[in-house]
């Protein structure tokens, strides 16, 4: 069987990863006969949001402790990620993408990658290997790749972010994956567009049929 790495960001949309993003991306992997697991930075995260109100909370949380609570506790520390034991990385979306994995919610186009991240994306693209991301989580993949095809759905000026790094963007509706050939690059919007849950279930499954197919499953 193919074996995805699936990189967390904390646990919830505005300050970690998108939960339903996350969930459904390994409920698509296993649906489709693959396996996963989990990693994270071992972290403090950038702030804590209360997801009723979306006021910052005056606390301090750990990135991988709370992309645990997504896992059931089967996770690993992202610094432990070697290329070589896996077929594909999966990087679903929210907002720990831009703020806990980079800086670009703050930083924008000049933003930085948090070290374990880039290093796992940088070692994924030298093995030739495939690199999926969902909704915010291509701007990683820009950062660190530069000139690589990708989407964020229809978002103008976070496209126009995309391209300042370097990238290509291509506009897309729901549930459709951009992908790159040359640089082993898969990409479908999810939350970057309204969405329902269903849509996100879509893109979800696609992304990784996209991939599996790439890899001859």
């Amino acid at each position: 069987m193919k074996k995805f790495a699936v990189v967390l960001s904390g646990s919830g949309v505005f300050d970690g990863s998108e939960i339903h993003e996350a969930t459904l991306s390994m409920y698509a992997i296993r649906k489709q006969g693959a396996v996963y697991d989990v990693f994270a930075p071992d972290m403090e995260q950038f702030h804590v949001v209360n997801h009723i109100t979306g006021e910052e909370m005056k606390e301090k949380r750990n990135v991988l402790v709370e992309a645990a609570r997504i896992a059931r506790g089967k996770i690993r520390p992202l610094s432990e990620f070697d290329p070589a034991g896996y077929d594909a990385l999966l990087l679903p979306g929210g907002f720990g993408a831009a703020k806990n994995l980079s800086t670009f919610a703050i930083d924008g186009p000049d933003c930085r990658i948090q070290p374990d991240t880039a290093k796992a994306i940088r070692g994924m693209h030298s093995a030739g290997k495939p690199i999926g991301a969902l909704c915010i989580a291509p701007v990683l993949l820009a950062k660190i790749l530069g000139n690589v095809k990708l989407t964020i759905g229809q978002d103008e000026d976070t496209a126009r972010a995309l391209e300042k790094m370097g990238a290509w963007h291509e506009k897309t509706e729901h549930a459709q994956v951009v992908v790159d050939e040359e640089n082993k690059v898969f990409t479908t919007p999810c939350y970057m567009l309204e969405a329902d849950i269903a849509q996100i279930g879509d893109g979800a499954e696609n992304i990784v049929r996209v991939i599996l197919k790439h890899l001859g499953n």
